[in-house]
């Protein structure tokens, strides 16, 4: 398979889907974390178990749902329970192996803006907003963040702090009580990145086919780094393509695109 067989976000899509385990309890994001959450329990992981923050447990959507809301999780779910038990007895209480995250803006610490660009009282953009995010972050047994790649989105300093990462790197977390690990991958159209042993600041891990150092370089706000052992990502293969086109056909046909 050639690089021109696929695109850079189905790169990204699939190098996400592969971080999640079968049978992995996960919290999941909508959008671009839904996508890759079903995409593995579309191929590799048939057995995930998918939570969202309106209460289905082992949702397995045909389509990709278009909201925390939409009717497809619910019907498509092992079972559905009330918001606030997914917050107290399955994130509270340990039971989540993965938070699943999009952002707007991280930083080299990990730190997520889904609130505001510019000033917050007098923003360019309002954002979502926070919505379960800053739980999951913090009582997640680990987090996974999936986003693109770009001076705009990879900032030196974030303008709004929504969801904590590492904060100012070490062992800030740690000092604060908070629970889970934090993110330990970031999965972007570019590479993978992870936080650096003891700095925790992020550091390419893996870059994907095709892509050059400079040009991630290119697309981040502050001075990135390297880890010292860096691989290049897998291409996706066959059936990861043809699932992940599959499923987001069927999505558009449900949503009256038929393009």
């Amino acid at each position: 398979m050639s690089e021109a067989d696929f695109t850079t976000n189905e790169m990204m899509t699939v190098a996400a889907a592969r971080m999640l385990g079968d049978g992995t309890v996960c919290f999941v994001g909508i959008g671009l974390p839904s996508q890759a959450a079903n995409l593995a329990r579309l191929t590799h992981a048939p057995e995930v178990v998918l939570i969202y923050e309106s209460g289905p447990i082992g949702a397995k959507p045909d389509i990709l749902p278009l909201s925390i809301g939409d009717g497809i999780l619910a019907q498509s779910a092992d079972t559905v329970v009330p918001t606030h038990e997914i917050f107290r007895y399955w994130l509270q209480g340990g039971h989540i192996d993965v938070g699943f995250l999009g952002a707007a803006q991280i930083d080299r610490f990990a730190n997520i803006n889904t609130t505001v660009i510019g000033s917050y009282h007098r923003p360019k953009v309002r954002l979502p907003g926070a919505g379960g995010a800053p739980e999951i972050a913090d009582q997640a047994g680990e987090v996974f963040v999936i986003m693109h790649q770009g001076r705009r989105s990879f900032v030196d300093k974030i303008d709004f702090l929504t969801t904590a990462g590492y904060l100012d790197g070490g062992d800030a977390r740690e000092k604060l009580g908070i629970k889970g690990k934090g993110p330990t991958r970031v999965i972007t159209d570019l590479c993978i990145l992870a936080p650096e042993p003891g700095s925790k600041e992020l550091v390419v891990t893996s870059i994907h086919p095709g892509v050059t150092r400079e040009k991630i370089r290119a697309a981040t706000g502050w001075d990135l780094r390297f880890a010292n052992e860096v691989i290049e990502t897998a291409q996706p293969t066959q059936t990861e393509l043809s699932t992940l086109r599959a499923f987001l056909a069927r999505t558009a046909r449900a949503h009256g695109d038929d393009r």
